[in-house]
């Protein structure tokens, strides 16, 4: 009998107990165990962090019985056990007591479950006196788990001032570990975002950062091997369903879910996406579809930026964020919408998105976004798009490409009308790559788009407020094309910014 697929399921107990399946993650957790002492990680939502930290908690309280089969089994010792402080910053309710109080009362709280009289009033100071009153009461350093530690600020990222009264509270509060130092066996802080030592954790300097640490990029997301090894079972069963051939549905599952490397070498699968294809059965885009990048596309819109694929950046884009002045690539790679692809010579990154499922979501927002209408339209639109590119009726393509500028507001199009032209048109070409050959280049102030159908190369140029005439010199791109048998066709398309319209085009068969 199968076991069941724990989607969205983060306690490891409840995980172990229920006989969930469960990936392995034991002999890394050992790794990391026992290298070091004080520890953060940085990674997307949804990727097995809170997990991570809950498989950390039983195994410093000795629950050896959750823990039968795992690779930690027969090499940990299960005699020794610490007091833990699990913090889950996402359950503390600070935005409705407020984040002082809400520290407070968990840390309260925390004493009265180990019947421990604590004295002190402000949360770092309380903080201390929670910690080296377990050690006294249990003869055992305290181990100490921090789940969504940036939860607090992040969630106030449109409104700075409060953000950065977030953020002060909780150094005030982080100082109290650096401290108690002396009654401290482990520390893990995790998040999604990377914020300077300096504004957070500014006594913290001995804190191994994990983010793009070589040995430590596979301990969370799954590897090829574990994919292959703990859901072979569905593989089968999916490849039998769907007629298909197996390496050609492991081909598909990855080109959809795997992809996110934090060093370039080791790439690994969306765990939640992963575990909600299984259970579904269906290609869809799920992990995008539990948080909507609200602040980002914002962010997009207020900067006109809308190509944010195949960045290359240097290592300091992974340091950190400020609130004053958020980096939109730094952004996007620590909440991962873009991945470590390559490392090149001298520290050079490549970023790019980790795979389809994620810019497939991200294109629709990014459409939706600059032409001012909803992301759910955006693939509609797009395949209308493909149909007519499959149809050879290219006064259909025009006509949707169209519809598309007539939806922004005069006033704000006029105002950027370079930057919403080649938003628009760019944005169309690289989503209707998904689902066509499809591709779009742009040089020195132009933009190409090159679609090929069976029967067809399409060879566009786009000009603004200057002549369609004028925009067939495609004989460079022709030349690619000219052993094969497809029909060449070139395609200048004029738009007028007056009008907010496409002006203008016309077809030479090259």
């Amino acid at each position: 009998m199968k076991q069941a697929l724990p989607i969205g399921i983060q306690d490891f107990r409840e995980i172990r107990e229920k006989n969930y399946l469960y990936v392995d993650k034991t002999e890394p957790i050992f790794r990391l165990v026992r290298s070091g002492k004080y520890y953060f990680l940085s990674r997307p939502r949804r990727f097995g962090k809170s997990l991570t930290l809950s498989t950390l908690k039983e195994l410093f309280s000795g629950s050896k019985e959750l823990f039968d089969n795992l690779w930690i089994a027969d090499r940990w010792n299960w005699e020794e056990k610490y007091p833990v402080l699990h913090i889950h910053f996402d359950s503390m309710g600070y935005k409705d007591k407020g984040l002082k109080q809400a520290i407070t009362d968990f840390l309260t709280n925390e004493g009265e479950k180990h019947k421990i009289d604590l004295k002190e009033k402000y949360p770092g100071s309380l903080f201390k006196e929670l910690i080296e009153k377990l050690h006294a009461k249990y003869g055992q350093q305290v181990v100490i788990l921090i789940d969504e530690y940036d939860k607090p600020i992040i969630d106030f990222l449109e409104d700075v001032e409060t953000a950065k009264k977030q953020r002060d509270k909780l150094k005030g509060f982080y100082a109290a570990i650096k401290s108690s130092d002396a009654h401290i066996q482990f520390l893990m802080i995790i998040g999604v975002s990377k914020f300077s030592k300096v504004s957070i954790f500014s006594e913290l300097n001995n804190l191994t950062d994990l983010t793009i640490h070589p040995k430590f990029t596979t301990l969370v997301g799954y590897t090829q091997q574990e994919l292959e090894h703990y859901f072979a079972d569905r593989i089968e069963e999916l490849a039998e369903q769907r007629s298909k051939d197996h390496a050609q549905l492991l081909l598909d599952i990855r080109t959809w879910y795997n992809g996110y490397s934090w060093d370039g070498k080791n790439f690994v699968y969306n765990p939640f996406s992963v575990l909600s294809f299984f259970g579904s059965g269906v290609f869809q885009n799920f992990w995008f579809a539990t948080g909507t990048p609200t602040f980002l596309i914002k962010l997009f819109k207020e900067q006109m930026v809308y190509d944010i694929g195949e960045a290359e950046v240097g290592q300091i884009a992974f340091e950190s964020f400020e609130l004053d002045d958020i980096d939109i690539t730094s952004l996007l790679f620590q909440t991962g919408y873009l991945t470590i692809k390559q490392v090149e010579e001298f520290g050079l990154y490549v970023l790019d998105y980790p795979n389809q499922e994620v810019k497939d979501s991200m294109l629709q927002y990014l459409i939706g976004a600059f032409s001012h209408g909803a992301a759910v339209k955006s693939t509609p639109i797009v395949l209308k798009v493909r149909k007519a590119f499959l149809d050879n009726d290219m006064e259909r393509v025009m006509m949707i490409i169209n519809s598309l500028f007539k939806s922004i507001p005069s006033h704000i199009f006029i105002k950027e009308k370079e930057a919403y032209y080649h938003s628009i048109i760019f944005l169309v070409f690289q989503y209707l790559g998904q689902f066509i050959d499809a591709e779009v280049h742009t040089s020195d102030g132009r933009m190409d788009a090159i679609v090929q159908t069976d029967t067809h190369v399409y060879i566009l140029e786009f000009k603004l407020d200057e002549s369609a005439h004028t925009a067939i010199q495609h004989k460079a791109y022709a030349d690619k094309y000219r052993l094969t048998d497809k029909i060449i066709t070139g395609i200048g398309i004029n738009f007028s910014s007056e009008q907010k319209a496409l002006e203008g085009w016309e077809l030479k068969i090259l």
